[in-house]
């Protein structure tokens, strides 16, 4: 059986997104510590980095 879907709030989406930007740790380690997975990583902070620039 499938895991229901989450949905993420805002905040815990420019968590993972502000942690991706400052680069410490690899996406893989990323997605371990946030259960994400890396592409939504990579989504977050192109989402954060697009909006920073308006």
């Amino acid at each position: 059986m499938r895991r229901p879907r989450r949905n993420h709030t805002a905040v815990c989406k420019a968590k993972v997104a502000i942690a991706a930007v400052k680069g410490d740790q690899t996406l893989a380690q990323l997605a371990a510590r946030f259960d994400v997975h890396p592409n939504q990583i990579t989504q977050c902070k192109a989402e954060l980095l697009r909006r920073a620039a308006e």
